[in-house]
This record gives C-alpha cells, sequence and structure tokens, in this order.
C-alpha cells in the first residue's frame, strides 16, 4: 500500500448543453459550455486530509467504487469501511458509498500510470459544493512493482484517489490459514484512506515522533493499521492475528483529532 505523490496538471472537461429553439428562428442555441474542475481531486496524496477530516467546507462524503466483474467487494466490507470513516471523519450530512461494476481493463499488470488512465477515462464525481468526492477502484490483475518478496495489495496515489488490487488479495486471501478476503480487504481499505487522511506525516502533522522514517509514510507500532508490514500481502497475513482487522494507534488518532478529525 504505498503513497504515490506527484504534482499534476489542471484538467478540463467540457460538456455541451443544447437548448429548446429560439424564438421564430428555428435555430438552437448552445448554452454556454459548463465545466468541471478536476484539478481539486488530481493533488498529492495528504493535500485534502483536513477537507476530509473537518467539517468545515465538506460537509459530506460521497466514495464511488468501481470494480471488476467478479470482485465486487462483499456488502460486510463496505460496511466496515463506512463505520470506519464515520469513527474518523466529522461529516454531518453524511457518507454515501456507491459500487458500480465495469469491464475489465485487460491487463494483468498495472502501473500507477496506468491507474491514472483508468480513473480519468472512469471516474464521474469531483467534488460539488459541500460534498468531497472520493474515487476507488478494485482491479483484476496485479501491481508493477511487485518483487518476489513482496505483492502490493493497494496504493494511494491521488488526494482524493486510491486502489486495490482485488485479484492479488483474493490470492492471499486463499491461502492455508490466512484471514479471509473480506478481513484483507477491510484493511486494505482502511489502511489507503488512512493515507489519504494524511497518515504518518503525508499531510496531517505529527503530535509525536511516531514516523518510521525508514519505511515512508508508516506508524513505528508494530499492531498499529498504519505500520509498514501492511504494505505487501506477505506482510500484512503476518500482522493480521486471529483473524482481526488491525486498527489506529493512539498515537495516529492523535494525529488526526488534532487536525480536524474524531
Amino acid at each position: 500500500m504505498r503513497v504515490v505523490e506527484r504534482n499534476l496538471h489542471w484538467v478540463l472537461v467540457f460538456f455541451v448543453i443544447s437548448c429548446s429553439s429560439n424564438g421564430d428562428s428555428g435555430e438552437q442555441v448552445q448554452a454556454p459550455e459548463e465545466t468541471i474542475d478536476k484539478a481539486a481531486n488530481q493533488q498529492a496524496v495528504g493535500e485534502s486530509s483536513q477537507e476530509l477530516l473537518e467539517d468545515n467546507g465538506f460537509t459530506s462524503l460521497y466514495i464511488e467504487i468501481y470494480y471488476v466483474q467478479g470482485l465486487r467487494p462483499s456488502s460486510e466490507t463496505v460496511e466496515h469501511f463506512k463505520g470506519f470513516l464515520n469513527d474518523r471523519l466529522n461529516k454531518p450530512d453524511g457518507i454515501n458509498i456507491e459500487l458500480f461494476e465495469m469491464d475489465s481493463p485487460g491487463q494483468d499488470v498495472y502501473s500507477i500510470t496506468d491507474v491514472r488512465k483508468i480513473e480519468d477515462e472512469t471516474r464521474t464525481a469531483y467534488n460539488e459544493g459541500s460534498t468531497l468526492k472520493v474515487f476507488g477502484l478494485f482491479l483484476d490483475g496485479e501491481y508493477a512493482e511487485n518483487t518476489e518478496s513482496g505483492s502490493v495489495l493497494g496504493v494511494a496515489y491521488r488526494n482524493t484517489s486510491f486502489v486495490l488490487f482485488s485479484e492479488t488479495i483474493r490470492e492471499f486471501s486463499g491461502q492455508p490459514l490466512s484471514p479471509s478476503t473480506t478481513v484483507l480487504e477491510s484493511t486494505v481499505l482502511d489502511h489507503e484512506f488512512g493515507h489519504l487522511m494524511g497518515l504518518v506525516n503525508a499531510g496531517t502533522p505529527l503530535q509525536s515522533q511516531h514516523q518510521d522514517v525508514e519505511h515512508g509514510r508508516h506508524c513505528t507500532t508494530e499492531d498499529c493499521l498504519m505500520y509498514w508490514t501492511a504494505e505487501t500481502g506477505e506482510g500484512l497475513v503476518n500482522m493480521i492475528s486471529g483473524g482481526t482487522i488491525p486498527i489506529l494507534d493512539q498515537a495516529c488518532l492523535d494525529d488526526l483529532q488534532a487536525h480536524g478529525g474524531k
């Protein structure tokens, strides 16, 4: 579950709206072009951490999740994720999650460039009014940066975007004595959204020294949701004890609460 931080360009998409005929001319008049400003949703991971956590400006959250056919997350996974978000985010007007099926992009391996392209071609929801909007992908195939010793299960790659490599997750959950698919999916979802919330020291300021600098934006506490061994399937399977989804330790909670969260 790696965090990818890159500068992104402003992107505008234009929609043409046809109006009824103008007077007796019989000609149709084209309304002024309406624009959707995507730039606010195409920033570096952590840039929207405070907007996610607090209720100033954005009082509700909408998450659209696209999953490849056959890889729909379970209702238990979705309910757990929504509970995790409600426990951490101040969104008095509610949190809504919607799922949409998509065809497989037809790749065995995906780079972050590939994932960004899929989002750009698929995403429909961008920040609007008092609603902050987030995009998620559940993909088949595997991550391009996997190694023989580590298989990445998810990546937070923009300030309001994350991807889970669901086929890889299911391969791990299918191993003997491994946690269930729901437990693994839920852990990866929570972990990646933890990065979007700015953990650890990725947009949400530290209240104590608990960043494992050697392993990037992760926590030094071994049983914390944001510990670095949750980076790969191999590490995560070993990290989860008794089929229990890891939780945030007090140091991470202190960071979030000081930055506008619960």
